[in-house]
């Protein structure tokens, strides 16, 4: 039997697109990973093209006790024979926004290099990536050689919550009849996972200390959805920044959503109720408390605001 290559599941696989949202996957977890650089930190991305140490093409990060991020990129200073820069590229370099080696200035860097707020790592993010791919020539992020490449490259979803176990009674679905009755459902889960009853504060909500932050599942009116919710960041600097940082999480973001009311920053979770299923009880306030005690410290810090408890309180 031949085979009819317009059948194949590749048979519109386009390179020059896959390798462009590469470059763009690339430099957003790129982002990511520099985001979370702590001081006196580096990290180094250069290309598999020699074992040559130093000579081939690379580009720098270092993160200092400010939060400020120093990039480096490789002039020719650093770049062995079959590497060195024609004047063409260098020129792409500087209108990049790249700063030549000679305005080093406080910085003794023979390289190229820029400096920006750890806050600005997704422009800093593109800007390497950018500097590899269309200055260097790499062709694809997987002809790179980082000292952390595996970090940098890793899915969005290597930090996902491992799957749980289940006891029987747990996969067990009940019709709800009432609020009430949800309620009495709810309650006796969160005693079970607690080892005693939950605190319940005046509108209702189930109160949870998770970390440096509150967790709190609320029984909707209708009793048709359990709501799980915390609030990560208290008195947020600039609704405009945090819009941003948000929209750009909760496109990566998977089961949980985050929102802005008012000066606070939310993270949410919405439960079927009808029927009650333990199970996904047991899942939803796992997946929301892990989000909310991972993330609330950071973004307190990016946002300029709060989290709802010191790190140290008791």
């Amino acid at each position: 039997m031949t085979h009819d290559p317009s059948s194949s599941e590749v048979s519109d696989f386009d390179l020059d697109r896959s390798t462009a949202a590469a470059w763009d996957n690339f430099a957003g977890r790129l982002a990511e990973v520099v985001s979370h650089m702590e001081p006196d930190s580096t990290l180094t991305i250069g290309s598999m093209a020699t074992e040559q140490h130093g000579q081939v093409p690379f580009v720098r990060f270092a993160c200092d006790d400010q939060h400020q991020i120093l990039v480096e990129a490789a002039a020719n200073a650093a770049l062995s024979e079959e590497f060195q820069l024609t004047a063409e590229q260098q020129a792409m370099m500087k209108a990049r926004g790249w700063r030549a080696p000679e305005e080093a200035g406080d910085h003794a860097t023979g390289n190229y290099w820029v400096q920006a707020p750890q806050e600005d790592s997704s422009t800093i993010a593109v800007l390497a990536s950018q500097a590899l791919h269309h200055v260097y020539g790499v062709r694809h992020p997987a002809f790179l050689a980082p000292d952390q490449l595996a970090e940098v490259l890793a899915p969005p979803g290597k930090q996902e919550v491992p799957p749980l176990q289940f006891e029987a009674d747990d996969v067990i679905a009940t019709v709800v009849s009432s609020r009430a009755h949800l309620d009495s459902l709810v309650e006796a889960e969160l005693t079970q996972i607690l080892g005693h009853r939950p605190l319940r504060d005046a509108d209702g909500d189930y109160a949870l200390r998770v970390g440096s932050t509150m967790v709190f599942v609320r029984c909707t009116l209708d009793a048709r959805e359990v709501l799980f919710f915390s609030a990560l960041v208290h008195e947020l600097d600039g609704r405009s920044r945090a819009m941003e940082v948000l929209s750009d999480l909760n496109t990566e973001a998977r089961f949980v959503r985050f929102m802005i009311v008012r000066d606070r920053v939310f993270v949410s979770l919405s439960l079927f109720a009808q029927p009650f299923v333990p199970a996904h009880l047991h899942q939803a306030l796992q997946t929301l408390s892990v989000v909310a005690d991972q993330l609330d410290e950071h973004l307190a810090a990016k946002l300029r605001g709060r989290t709802t408890f010191e790190a140290d309180d008791s």
